[in-house]
């Protein structure tokens, strides 16, 4: 059995350090980390003081955030050459959020480091995804009506599979169902008082966007939608609804992706997250620019709409935007210091 690896505390900061940097609702960076030196174990929890409770009550966002996170550790581990066995929900009761031998919550996930038991094995094909991860950045700016090529497609459906989740290229007709679908979510978020707090807890205008530490700074809105079908969160043109000189056009027909799971249980969106950002990862190493749309999911009497009946997809977890424009602005993290415990 491979004996655990001596990791310090830089090494393990520095794995959370790049865990961090995945995707999140908002930018709420909803985790927390534990490392236990002793076993060379490096615990996932939930930091639930992050959550977006109106867009998100059943925390699947959350989730699929905090799975996002545990796949781009596993890609610094395999970087820095450990191979990491990860175990989803491993505490007693974990999926219903009950207490792990005395702590507030279990864990998300268990991963345990180890160091590969033969040095000349071949490595962790995982490490080759490490450049994109501080590359990998959410683009809310046009992108050109290029086609994904077949053989880049065909990649990222095996990268979500090998996730245990499905990715599906919907057809034209089904991509103008699902802007209408989003567009409808649209409507209904603008008069909803719950989603407006939300989304003005983790946006940050004027002085202070420069320096937040989460959320979405006002350097990284984007540009307001003057026209196109391109499903983007329109954070610009809340916070300056007149600013119509600043609008431009996005694409006519965006190609977009969804990315679904069998079932629809906790454990499936941490699979979900964890294929999320194998995906974009990947897109990012091949010249695409993403950027997630989630508008219609977070809304339980639409999301049934999304998914396409013909598919044999269970259930909808994301819908990606992919293309070849501008890549995203990066937006802030919290320090290490405030996600990670080490004992």
């Amino acid at each position: 059995m491979p004996q655990p690896p001596v990791i310090d505390a830089t090494l393990a900061t520095a794995l959370v350090a790049d865990a961090t940097t995945a995707p999140s609702l908002h930018n709420a960076q909803p985790w927390r980390f534990r490392y236990v030196t002793r076993t060379a174990t490096l615990e996932l929890y939930a930091d639930r003081r992050r959550s977006v409770p109106h867009v998100d009550p059943l925390e699947r966002a959350l989730h699929l955030g905090c799975g996002a996170a545990l796949f781009t550790l596993r890609v610094a581990a395999a970087h820095a050459g450990l191979a990491a066995e990860v175990r989803l929900l491993p505490g007693p009761d974990a999926e219903s959020g009950l207490s792990d031998a005395g702590r507030d919550e279990a864990p998300l996930a268990r991963v345990t480091l180890t160091a590969p038991p033969d040095p000349l094995t071949t490595p962790d094909p995982l490490a080759a995804l490490y450049p994109a991860i501080r590359r990998r950045h959410t683009s809310r700016q046009p992108f050109d009506d290029t086609p994904v090529p077949p053989d880049i497609r065909e990649a990222l459906r095996e990268a979500a599979a090998q996730e245990g989740a499905t990715l599906l290229f919907p057809s034209p007709w089904h991509v103008q169902h699902l802007l209408n679908v989003i567009r409808d979510a649209e409507w209904s978020d603008a008069e909803d008082e719950g989603r407006l707090a939300d989304l003005d807890e983790w946006t940050h205008t004027g002085p202070d966007a420069d320096s937040a530490a989460d959320g979405i700074p006002e350097y990284a809105f984007g540009p307001r939608k003057r026209s196109g079908g391109a499903p983007v969160r329109d954070f610009a043109g809340r916070h300056h609804p007149a600013a119509e000189q600043d609008s431009v056009a996005f694409e006519s027909q965006p190609q977009l992706a969804l990315l679904g799971t069998p079932e629809d249980r906790a454990i499936d969106w941490l699979r979900a997250g964890q294929a999320t950002q194998r995906v974009l990862l990947l897109a990012t190493a091949s010249g695409l620019a993403t950027a997630l749309t989630s508008q219609a999911l977070e809304h339980e009497d639409l999301r049934w709409a999304v998914r396409d009946p013909q598919s044999a997809m269970g259930q909808v977890q994301l819908v990606l935007r992919l293309g070849y424009g501008p890549a995203g602005t990066s937006t802030p993290r919290r320090r290490v210091s405030e996600v990670l415990s080490i004992e």
